[in-house]
C-alpha cells in the first residue's frame, strides 16, 4: 500500500515501485562527508602523503611546512582539520606537535565510500 502521495501517483500511472534499499541514515551521512570534505583539499591529501611516508608514519609540523611551502600556522590549521575528521592523530612533544595517521582511517574512509556503490547499485 502506498505512503505516499508520490507513491500512491506511481502506482495509478503504472509504476512498479522497486525494492529500496537502506542507504545511509542521515548521521552516518554527514559523518562520512565531514570526512570526505576533510580531504577534498589537495594541501590536506599531500599532508596525508608526506605523513604517511616519514618514519614511522609521524611526522612533526616542522617537518611539513618547507615540504608544502607553508606557514607554520597554515600547515596547523590543516592538520587540525584532519584530526577532527579521525584521520590524525596528535601527539604534543615539548614545544612541538607531532601527527600521525590514525591506524585504519584511511581504509575504513575508503570502506564507507565503497559502500556507497554498493548500496547504489542495490
Amino acid at each position: 500500500m502506498p505512503t505516499t502521495e508520490a507513491a500512491a501517483y506511481a502506482a495509478r500511472n503504472g509504476c512498479t515501485p522497486s525494492t529500496v534499499l537502506p542507504g545511509l541514515d542521515k548521521e552516518s551521512a554527514e559523518a562520512l562527508a565531514a570526512r570526505l570534505k576533510a580531504i577534498a583539499d589537495p594541501m590536506r591529501l599531500r599532508l596525508i602523503s608526506l605523513v604517511a611516508a616519514h618514519e614511522n608514519a609521524e611526522a612533526c609540523v616542522c617537518d611539513l611546512t618547507d615540504p608544502l611551502e607553508l606557514s607554520q600556522g597554515t600547515v596547523s590549521h590543516h592538520l587540525k582539520v584532519l584530526v577532527e575528521a579521525g584521520l590524525f592523530a596528535r601527539e604534543q612533544r615539548g614545544t612541538w606537535a607531532y601527527y600521525s595517521l590514525v591506524p585504519g582511517a584511511l581504509e575504513a574512509l575508503a570502506g564507507a565510500a565503497a559502500a556507497l556503490r554498493v548500496s547504489a547499485l542495490g
